[in-house]
Formats: structure tokens, sequence, C-alpha cells
């Protein structure tokens, strides 16, 4: 658990850059982790890219140095190509170009990244982990994955709330902050959630933005577990 003055460090160390988002080529290190640079892990970064406002992607460059980080510190191997694509392609259900009616933005981003992968002749054994990584990248339900799947959850926590922050030396979040700037992130993706929430309103039930959706739809009637638990009769099918 996260004290409350290592919130306040992270906070401090998260508002440090405010430079607008960088464009162009990645670079191959940062923070002394190498981002990999094979055709697979430039496909990603190219569909983040393409699919995400500046903001969103730095997120997604940011989730991948940190989730590294704190897999250096916590002494977790991983195989650097497959986090890298999961965690760059983990928020594209938060994108209306990837975004379906029905489903919550963890299982369209996993889709669409499994889908990506598949097309490029990736083994399904691999693209079901980078699946699982995206999907439950904000559930508990990742403890009982292999460690690497838990990797995009530590990066994004990291990076949206400061969480294992103060695990790692402050150079190391500086230059994760340089390379990958926030901006206005806090607010900008704050933003992108209110909208999903509003364009479905449903969906997010049970999950860490049953909350924000709620809040933000107050017109709306939300099923309502005990209601539905009493006034559920069952009748045996006409034989």
């Amino acid at each position: 658990m996260v004290s409350g003055a290592a919130v306040c460090i992270s906070a401090r160390l998260l508002a440090l850059a405010e430079a607008p988002p960088a464009h162009g080529a990645l670079p191959r290190e940062v923070a002394g982790v190498s981002l990999p640079v094979t055709p697979l892990a430039r496909a990603a970064t190219d569909t983040a890219r393409a699919a995400s406002p500046p903001f969103l992607f730095n997120h997604c460059m940011r989730t991948y140095v940190f989730g590294a980080l704190l897999a250096a510190h916590d002494g977790v191997a991983y195989d650097a190509e497959t986090i890298f694509v999961a965690a760059a392609l983990h928020d594209l259900g938060l994108t209306t170009r990837y975004a379906t009616p029905s489903h919550t933005f963890e299982m369209d981003g996993a889709d669409a990244a499994k889908s990506f992968l598949v097309s490029r002749g990736v083994a399904e054994a691999r693209a079901e982990l980078v699946w699982n990584a995206i999907a439950l990248h904000t559930s508990m339900l990742v403890e009982h994955q292999p460690p690497q799947v838990g990797l995009v959850g530590s990066g994004a926590g990291a990076d949206v709330f400061g969480s294992g922050l103060e695990l790692l030396a402050a150079g190391q979040v500086r230059a994760v902050l340089a390379a990958f700037p926030r901006g206005d992130f806090n607010r900008q993706f704050r933003d992108l959630l209110v909208d999903h929430c509003r364009r479905k309103p449903f969906v997010q039930r049970g999950t860490w933005l049953e909350g924000l959706c709620r809040a933000h739809n107050p017109g709306l009637v939300y099923p309502d577990l005990e209601s539905r638990l009493l006034n559920a009769h069952l009748a045996a099918p006409p034989d």
C-alpha cells in the first residue's frame, strides 16, 4: 500500500514535466530501459500513435517504461517486445476507432491488440498473453496471471495515480517524464474517461470506472443488484 507521504512525493514527481508531447521517432532508451525497435514494436507504436491523441500516446509509452522499472525493482522477468506491444496498445479501447458498443474499454483494447498480433502472424499463446495483460490491467484478477502480465497494470497505475513511484529513483521518474511529457494529462485523461462513460454508460459496471460513470450519468437508472436478486423469479420451462 502506498503511504500518504509517498503519494505526495509521487504527485510532485509526476508534475515535473509540462512540455507538449513529443512526436517522431522514439528514444532508444529511457531511464535505463531499452525501447524495442523490432518491426512488431514499431508497428504497435504507429498503431497507437495513429489512434490516440498525443497525451494518451505518451501515457502508453510511460506505462511501458514505468512497468519495466518496477519489474526491475521486483525482479520480474518479461519479454520486452510483448509487454511493449501490450503497453502501447492497452488504451485503444478508449478511442472511438476501436470502441465497440457493448464491451469495457479494457476488453476492446485487448481485442484490438490481439487482432493486431494475429494479423501479423504472432503465435496464439503470445497474442493471448497480450490480451490478458490489457484486459486485466485494471483488475485484481491479474494477480493470478504470470507476473509479466501484470506489468501493464503496474506501469499504468504508476503513471495515472503515482502508485509505486516511491520505489523508483527520482532521477528515473524525471527521465521518463522528460522523454514522454505529461502536459495536462490528468485533466485530459479524466475527460477521456468521462466521454467514454457518457458514450457507453453501462459497460463498466463492476469495474473501477463504475463510480465515475454513475456520477457523470445522473439521469440514468443503473441496475440494482439487491432489487434484481429479490425480484428474481424462476419458472420451469414448459414440457
